[in-house]
């Protein structure tokens, strides 16, 4: 089986938080990725330190989100210097992974 040579990327963000559809916009329209995932956390915190969970009484939700892709490692270079303009620092994870062809 042939395999190349990609980079994860993983952004943290939280449901509170309005970048998720830009984001998507942006990762879709303008870098050309060729998929992209999204997962939605059921509790997490981050800087704030608050804990945000799921309760069956909560009628609003602040859940994690965390948005995911790969693809050549000089592609997402490029994507996450134009991201680093506005997603937090120390919200977005790298690591080297291989795919099959």
């Amino acid at each position: 089986m042939k395999h190349s040579e990609v980079t994860m990327a993983r952004i943290y963000l939280s449901e509170g938080e309005t970048q998720l559809a830009n984001l998507l916009k942006r990762l879709h329209d303008w870098e050309k990725l060729r998929g992209v995932t999204v997962f939605r956390g059921i509790s997490g915190y981050g800087d704030s330190g608050v804990i945000h969970g799921v309760r069956f009484a909560d009628l609003s939700l602040d859940l994690p989100i965390v948005v995911e892709f790969f693809d050549t490692p000089e592609k997402v270079a490029e994507i996450l210097e134009h991201l680093s303009t506005f997603i937090k620092p120390g919200h977005i994870v790298t690591w080297q992974a291989n795919v099959n062809e």
